[in-house]
């Protein structure tokens, strides 16, 4: 029979709790957890097609999304809302200016 690895005494959680400190409020510090990498992703825009206009696409076919030009982009963490945006183009490549952030799922911060 294996143990469990999440009460096993070398599974790590005691390396854990030591390496937790206390930040400058006295809170637990995210220092073990902020190098950790999350996906971020941008969403343009969305739209609803048929099977069979989907079928139907290939090569130069455009798809017409459900924002306007100048519109703000969502910006999700981990498939959260996090913020909205403005496109920005940095040297060759595209980026997004944070125009607001999130305090809550859904809910927009509105302060500058």
């Amino acid at each position: 029979m294996s143990e469990d690895p999440m009460t096993t005494p070398d599974s790590g959680a005691s390396e854990l709790a030591t390496t937790q400190t206390t930040g400058p409020s006295g809170g637990v510090s995210f220092d073990a957890v902020k190098d950790l990498k999350v996906p971020v992703s941008i969403e343009l825009g969305r739209t609803r097609m048929s099977v069979e206009e989907i079928m139907g696409l290939g090569k130069g076919s455009v798809l017409q999304l459900d924002r306007l030009v100048g519109q703000p982009v969502d910006v999700f963490v981990s498939d959260t809302p996090f913020a909205t945006g403005e496109v920005v183009v940095i040297g060759d490549k595209f980026g997004v200016r944070i125009l607001r952030l999130r305090n809550s799922v859904g809910e927009a911060d509105d302060t500058p």
